[in-house]
C-alpha cells in the first residue's frame, strides 16, 4: 500500500500534505522550488503561516478555520483555480490547487493522521473544483471582504455603495431585526424621511439582488415588520469565530492545558489582521464593536503572554508583550511583564531599557510615573540581575 509520504514524494506537482491542527506534515522538493521553503522550515507549522494565500480581489483564503480546511476536516476534498501565495523571498506566485483527503476509517487508527495532501499548479491553468456551500465569508478584522464557495466577491463594482455600508451594519447586528429608522440614521442621518425610506427600499433592493446572485437563499435578508434582518446562520464571520477561538483557549488554559491554549490562542491572533471595520474609523455604529474586540485582542495577548510563561518559554513571552505595546504602548502591565522575561532571559540591559520606555511613554501620553509595584521590580532587576525570581504575577490588561 502507497503512504501519503510516498503519494507526495512521487506526485508530479507540488505538494504538501496537513494534519489535525493544519500544520504541515510532509512537503515535497517540488514544493520546495516552487515556494523556496526547505522541508524542515515547514513541518511543524502552520500552512497559512506558509502559504498566506490570498483569493484574486485580495481576501484571505488561508485563515483559522478556513474554508479549505473545514473541507478536509469533513472528509470533502477541496480546489480552486486561482489564488496567489507568497514565496519566502516574499515574491507572489499566483496558482491553483487540487487535494485529495484520507477516509475517516484511517483517521480512527492514527491521532496523527494526515488530512488531506494538497496538490499546487500553475494558476489559471486547471477547471476549478471549488466545494459549492450557500454561506457567505465575511472579513470584518482588518479591510473588509466577503468570499463564497472559495471565490472573492468583487465589492468595489457594486454600483450601489450604500448597500455595502449597510451590509456592513446588518452583519454587526446579525440575527437581530434592524428597525428602518435606525438604518436611516446609520445611512442618511441628514435626509427627509420620505426621502430616505424611498433610497432605502432601492438600496435594500439591489443587495437582496447582490446576495441572490452570489447564490444565497432568498431569504438571507429579510424583513420583519418595519426591520430587517440578515440571518446569522446565512454568514460566516471572522470577528465570531476570533472570539470562538478565544473562549476555548481560556477554557484550556484555566485547566493548565497551555499547549492546547496556545494552538487556539495563535489561530485566534491570525484571524486579527486589523481592527474591526477599520475602513471605517469615522462611522459611530461600529466604534463599540471595534473597541470590544481590540480590548479582547489584547486581553488575549496576555494570556498567550501567561501561557509561554508557564511552559518557561520567556522568548516568546517578551515577543507578545512587545505585540501588545505596538497595539497599547500605554499599557503598563506589559511593559513590566516585558521587564520581568527580559530579566529572566539574562538580558537585564533590555530590561532596564524597558522600564525607561515605560516611564517616558506614561509620562508623555498620560502624565503618570509608572505603579509602584513596576518601580520595585526595576530596582530589583537592577541591585539583582543575577536574580530570576522577579514574578509580578498575572499580566493583566489594566491601563493603570
Amino acid at each position: 500500500m502507497i503512504r501519503i509520504h510516498e503519494v507526495i514524494d512521487l506526485a508530479s506537482d507540488a505538494a504538501f500534505a496537513v494534519n489535525r491542527r493544519c500544520h504541515v506534515a510532509a512537503w515535497n522538493q517540488r514544493a520546495e522550488r516552487m515556494l523556496g521553503y526547505a522541508q524542515d522550515e515547514v513541518i511543524g507549522r502552520a500552512c497559512s503561516d506558509i502559504l498566506q494565500a490570498v483569493l484574486p480581489g485580495g481576501e484571505p483564503l488561508c485563515a483559522p478555520h478556513c474554508e479549505p480546511f473545514r473541507c478536509f476536516q469533513s472528509c470533502q476534498p477541496h480546489g480552486i483555480r486561482s489564488c496567489r501565495i507568497r514565496r519566502k523571498n516574499g515574491d507572489w506566485r499566483t496558482v491553483g490547487y487540487s487535494s485529495l483527503v484520507t477516509s475517516t476509517e484511517v483517521r480512527r487508527l492514527r491521532d496523527d493522521a494526515v488530512l488531506a495532501v494538497v496538490f499546487l499548479h500553475d494558476g489559471e491553468n486547471e477547471q476549478e473544483s471549488t466545494l459549492r456551500e450557500h454561506t457567505l465569508r465575511v472579513f470584518t478584522l482588518g479591510g473588509f471582504g466577503l468570499t463564497m464557495a472559495g471565490k472573492g466577491v468583487a465589492i468595489d463594482k457594486w454600483v450601489r455603495k450604500q448597500s455595502l455600508t449597510l451590509l456592513k451594519y446588518l452583519v454587526t447586528q446579525a440575527g437581530r431585526p434592524i428597525h428602518r429608522e435606525r438604518i436611516l440614521d446609520c445611512l442618511w442621518p441628514q435626509t427627509d424621511p420620505h426621502r430616505g425610506w424611498d433610497r432605502l427600499k432601492v438600496t435594500i433592493s439591489y443587495l437582496r439582488q447582490q446576495l441572490r446572485d452570489l447564490g444565497m437563499d432568498h431569504d438571507a435578508l429579510t424583513t420583519v415588520g418595519k426591520a430587517y434582518l440578515l440571518r446569522r446562520d446565512a454568514i460566516c464571520v471572522d470577528a465570531e469565530m476570533f472570539e470562538k477561538l478565544i473562549a476555548e483557549g481560556r477554557a484550556l488554559q484555566f485547566r493548565q492545558r497551555n499547549d492546547e491554549a496556545l494552538y487556539r490562542f495563535n489561530e485566534a491572533d491570525r484571524l486579527y489582521r486589523g481592527d474591526y471595520l477599520e475602513e471605517d474609523i469615522f462611522a459611530d455604529w461600529c466604534a463599540e464593536e471595534r473597541e470590544r474586540l481590540r480590548e479582547l485582542h489584547l486581553e488575549m495577548l496576555a494570556d498567550m503572554v501567561q501561557c509561554y510563561a508557564a511552559r518557561g518559554d520567556y522568548a516568546e513571552a517578551t515577543r507578545f508583550c512587545r505585540k501588545a505595546l505596538v497595539h497599547e504602548p500605554c499599557r503598563e502591565s506589559f511593559h513590566a511583564a516585558l521587564m520581568e522575561y527580559l530579566a529572566r532571559l539574562g538580558h537585564t540591559d533590555q530590561a532596564i531599557a524597558q522600564y525607561n520606555a515605560c516611564h517616558q511613554v506614561l509620562a508623555q501620553e498620560l502624565g503618570v510615573e509608572p505603579m509602584p509595584e513596576t518601580q520595585r521590580l526595576y530596582r530589583r532587576i537592577v541591585t539583582k540581575p543575577g536574580v530570576t525570581d522577579l514574578s509580578l504575577g498575572r499580566v493583566t490588561t489594566a491601563a493603570m
